[in-house]
């Protein structure tokens, strides 16, 4: 497949403005030159997708943000010592015929210190045993939450994420997957695991309870820490708004335990809704918070706004599918991806089902694409542009970390 080069909202562009002092005040979304919510519904295309790469100037235009005299500050830069030298894009073999955007290798120096405190933090919170570090190190999150932040201001912002990222896999891997999980009992424990994100306010004789709970296993030690950490510089609606997203996150969990419990293969658009609740989504929806900015609550909560987030994150959760496709068949057990679901339910072979989910991913990514664009050309508020973007680096960094993370993912042989 011809590269299709840049993304049109990928930060090799010249940043968009944080709207510090451009919205606020008491006024309204119309007052930034946004359409109000209900006239943001996104129709359903009139036709194929634009080829892949091709350029959209206006949307380039809107999302290099303001420029001239005076505007530099606007943009946002990186505060920790000289900007590094453009890297080469990243070595990988990438899936054939997926649609997506090169990215260059992240500053190997962030890198390397954000390595090297998450695994101090994991430590702090007594995360997993010994024989497990090797598993931790492989993940290579420091790597992957670089690639997916390339505006994070400091080093203290880039561990927001990193920490959100370790204690949802912690969550993952010990209530649903490979350490200790199971589908038997999954509901109360992730409701528990919530209280540590989402505080239980209850009687004074019960709170010590609750609160020695919260101690009790490393999911829970690692969720409450990650969020202590986060609400030091999230503001109130970024952090319910996570909540929110966490929420949706552990219902789409309990809908695949729900059918793993009862032997059920979902049909196709079934497994799809429930990949959009578990799906990647809390990730690039605090990009804002990682960025060192906030999306308003009103701008965050638009019908148009919503369907960008959530094309965004069911696109990378199919990514996730498909690079994970031969690690998960080796596995004990039958686990539910696309191209699984599509085999059993459509009748088709492995690869054309694998095959398949790539056309699937590659549906949604432009779908993602043209509902960015659309949104940033009807709602040209600056922190509007700089959260677009901001999305687009994570879809973009999270498909890089997939197509280069050799130790935890390899193709099937079907080209």
């Amino acid at each position: 497949m011809p590269d299709p080069g840049p993304s049109p909202l990928q930060p090799s562009l010249p940043a968009a403005a944080v709207a510090f002092g451009t919205y606020g005040h008491g006024r309204g979304v119309e007052a930034v030159g946004c359409v109000r919510p209900e006239q943001l519904a996104v129709p359903a295309p009139a036709g194929p997708p634009a080829p892949a790469g091709a350029p959209n100037p206006a949307l380039e235009r809107i999302l290099r943000g303001p420029s001239g005299l005076g505007t530099v500050g606007l943009h946002p830069a990186r505060t920790e010592g000289p900007p590094s030298a453009p890297a080469e894009p990243a070595a990988g073999r990438p899936i054939p015929g997926l649609y997506y955007h090169p990215v260059p290798e992240p500053d190997p120096v962030r890198v390397e210190e954000v390595s090297r405190r998450i695994k101090a933090w994991a430590d702090e919170v007594d995360l997993y045993p010994p024989e497990w570090e090797d598993q931790f190190d492989g993940f290579s999150v420091g790597r992957y939450m670089v690639a997916c932040h390339p505006d994070a201001p400091s080093i203290d912002h880039l561990m927001l994420a990193t920490r959100l990222m370790v204690a949802e896999n912690v969550v993952d891997d010990c209530y649903c997957e490979d350490h200790g999980g199971s589908p038997v009992g999954l509901g109360g424990r992730l409701l528990l695991a919530h209280t540590a994100l989402d505080p239980l306010h209850t009687t004074t004789e019960y709170q010590p309870a609750w609160t020695e709970s919260l101690r009790s296993d490393a999911p829970r030690r690692a969720y409450r820490s990650a969020m202590e950490y986060l609400l030091q510089r999230a503001g109130p609606s970024q952090a319910d708004r996570f909540r929110h997203d966490m929420a949706r996150l552990h219902m789409g969990y309990l809908a695949e335990a729900a059918w793993a419990e009862t032997d059920y293969v979902p049909q196709v658009w079934e497994y799809l809704a429930m990949r959009q609740f578990n799906n990647f989504r809390p990730c690039p929806t605090i990009t804002d918070t990682v960025g060192g900015y906030e999306l308003p609550a009103d701008l965050h909560a638009q019908p148009a706004m919503q369907r960008v987030i959530a094309l965004a994150g069911n696109a990378t959760t199919i990514v996730n599918d498909l690079y994970s496709y031969t690690k998960e068949l080796a596995s004990p057990g039958r686990h539910l991806n696309l191209p699984v679901v599509i085999a059993e339910r459509e009748g088709v072979s492995v690869k054309e089902a694998y095959l398949k989910a790539v056309e699937v991913h590659n549906d949604l990514m432009h779908a993602f694409e043209a509902a960015a664009a659309d949104l940033a050309a009807s709602c040209p508020a600056p922190n509007v542009a700089r959260f677009l973007r901001g999305v687009a680096a994570w879809v973009d960094g999270n498909h890089y970390w997939h197509m280069t993370n050799t130790y935890r993912y390899s193709l099937p042989d079907f080209w």
